[in-house]
């Protein structure tokens, strides 16, 4: 790791507070319910109220109109505790509800967790980028770019689930890097003592102590499984991230000489990482807490209400079962069309943003007004995406790198299985669900940033080797790599200035906001 950690953490800060800035400012407009906020608000509310989600009929103005008892809903029930924890924050300092009287806080209540989990995740990816790149500029790059990346910014200021399971995935991930670095210093330190893991048997194990288990390890299963408990599409990310760490172990044994690096990789870690996939089903459980503390949750006593005998948790657990069987049924049948839907595809390349807030009203001084909050990506951060994924691949070949490959299947972990749903089943998404993968796009661009800047050679950072006559002198690649990662930071900040007015809702002339419309009728 680069020397002067304390300077790394004033950098990481200095990222962290223009992302809690500009997340925080205007939190509370617009004072209503916007976008799915309309659900994932009022159940937060109905979770603090009941313990579980309760459904109600809401008249225009958000008074409860009728009650029909508990609520069936598609969707588990953490992020909705976290955006409670919001509400509940704002009330125990005395904010009061303002237009949406079935809430018991004002907007700023129930989007306060949404910015919180938003800045922490600038934080983590800034520390994660500095670990895997071993530079603090590099680091700080990729901190900053997802601070000021827009559909992080709107889904940071909007009460909906998506951000929460980005934080889940991205935190999950930083753990398995911590972990990486913990196993190489260990071995490291059995080397400097006279291990030889080269003669086989015991000498190719760790001893196994306290300081040896694999903590930040099993920490990323517990992760993973609050992951899924705020959406089920942090499963995707589960076995991606167990053949990794196979993966680096495996590699590590064999950069040590073992004689059967895979063979002993499987035998000594295969337990681990078991344990580890393992720790997903009771840390997702707990967040059902709250349903089977209750006898008033949906199909809370499904086997009682069918005449049968309900067990002490053996039975609650079958009636979870049933009740997740029903939201299965749901989503795999989740074919309506919606007019913001789009498809896998079309996610990196701006395809299909989603309008979340859209008022006409004249407050901008000219004849016609417009104000919208877009749920779009920087676009100059967004397109080059691919690029990035592309020329880190090459990177990560040539060099032989690790990291392209831990990058890439992040990426494709959050990507990836959406298009079989989207061929399979024709499902109805959306471009928000590319949110967990973005993190990993975003260390993409920093990793190819990284590279223009270093050049050839192994050097400290670690980017492998490539034939040094195909190479600029390395103060000239500094030079031009330096003036060229600057450059492209300072361009997403510039678009990201652009189209901050509809990020946050601002009423702009109609002209102006049309001429932000770049692929037309595509972001209308």
């Amino acid at each position: 790791m680069p020397a002067g950690d304390w300077r790394s953490w004033v950098v990481a800060l200095w990222v962290v507070a223009i992302a809690a800035i500009l997340r925080f400012v205007k939190l509370g407009f617009p004072p209503t319910l916007v976008f799915d906020e309309t659900y994932y608000a009022r159940e937060a509310q109905e979770l603090l109220d009941h313990g579980v989600e309760w459904r109600y009929d809401y008249d225009d103005a958000g008074n409860i109109t009728a009650d029909h008892g508990p609520d069936y809903v598609v969707h588990p029930p953490l992020g909705k505790w976290l955006i409670a924890i919001g509400i509940w924050l704002a009330r125990l300092f005395g904010d009061q509800p303002t237009t949406v009287a079935s809430i018991s806080a004002s907007a700023v209540g129930w989007r306060l967790m949404p910015a919180v989990f938003g800045v922490l995740s600038v934080l983590i990816l800034t520390r994660t980028a500095r670990r895997m790149f071993r530079s603090t500029i590099l680091g700080a790059a990729a901190g900053l770019l997802m601070a000021l990346d827009g559909m992080h910014f709107v889904l940071s200021r909007t009460a909906i689930l998506d951000i929460f399971v980005m934080f889940f995935v991205l935190a999950a991930f930083a753990c398995l890097v911590i972990d990486r670095d913990h196993r190489r210093a260990h071995w490291l330190r059995e080397l400097d003592n006279g291990r030889n893991p080269a003669s086989g048997g015991k000498a190719a194990r760790l001893p196994l102590t306290w300081t040896t288990i694999p903590w930040w390890r099993l920490a990323a299963g517990v992760l993973l499984g609050l992951g899924c408990g705020v959406k089920w599409s942090a499963i995707f990310f589960v076995p991606v991230f167990a053949a990794l760490i196979y993966l680096w172990e495996a590699n590590l044994r064999r950069t040590l000489g073992v004689p059967h690096p895979w063979r002993d990789a499987l035998l000594d870690e295969g337990t681990w990482i078991l344990t580890m996939t393992a720790l997903v089903i009771p840390a997702y459980l707990a967040t059902w807490t709250g349903w089977f503390a209750t006898d008033t949750g949906w199909k809370r006593h499904y086997l009682a209400d069918q005449g049968h005998t309900e067990w002490p948790i053996l039975g609650a657990l079958y009636n979870l079962l049933a009740y997740h069987s029903d939201v299965l049924g749901f989503h795999t049948q989740l074919t309506s069309s919606h007019p913001y839907q789009s498809s896998p595809w079309q996610w990196l390349v701006l395809g299909r943003p989603v309008a979340i807030y859209w008022d006409t009203e004249p407050r901008c001084g000219a004849e016609s007004c417009a104000a919208e909050i877009l749920l779009l990506g920087t676009p100059v951060l967004w397109w080059a995406f691919l690029p990035a994924l592309v020329a880190m691949t090459w990177f990560g070949i040539s060099r032989r790198d690790w990291r392209p490959l831990a990058i890439g299947a992040g990426a494709a972990a959050g990507i990836l299985p959406w298009f079989y749903y989207d061929i399979a089943d024709h499902r109805t998404m959306y471009y928000f669900y590319a949110l967990p993968a973005e993190p990993f796009l975003v260390l993409a661009v920093a990793y190819v940033l990284g590279c223009l800047i270093r050049g050839p050679g192994v050097g400290r950072f670690g980017y492998g080797r490539v034939r040094p006559a195909l190479a600029l002198p390395q103060d000239e690649r500094r030079l031009y790599g330096t003036i060229a990662a600057t450059t492209f930071v300072v361009l997403v900040a510039i678009c990201f200035w652009i189209y901050y007015p509809i990020y946050v809702g601002d009423s702009i002339p109609y002209e102006h906001w049309y001429r932000r419309m770049l692929l037309g009728t595509r972001w209308i």
